[in-house]
């Protein structure tokens, strides 16, 4: 699946959720999606690849990354 495509799944999934909604506090390159006022998903582009990052709870990156080899970590 190609980047585009992911990003329009993911942006799509995060709006069906309860008290979602798409922000761009960063500036319109960056989408959003934030509940109850936190962010939980940025849409944006790294190298003009686009690229979803999600928040997750340490344990369950790596667990995610163990699973499925496309998940990478956070460029640091």
């Amino acid at each position: 699946m190609d980047g585009i495509a992911l990003q329009d799944i993911a942006r799509a999934r995060a709006e069906e959720l309860p008290a979602a909604e798409m922000t761009h506090p960063f500036g319109p390159e960056y989408d959003v999606a934030k509940a109850v006022g936190r962010m939980f998903l940025l849409l944006t582009g790294v190298r003009g690849v686009p690229v979803v990052v999600l928040k997750a709870e340490p344990r369950d990156s790596v667990a995610l990354r163990q699973a499925h080899p496309d998940i990478t970590p956070a460029i640091t």
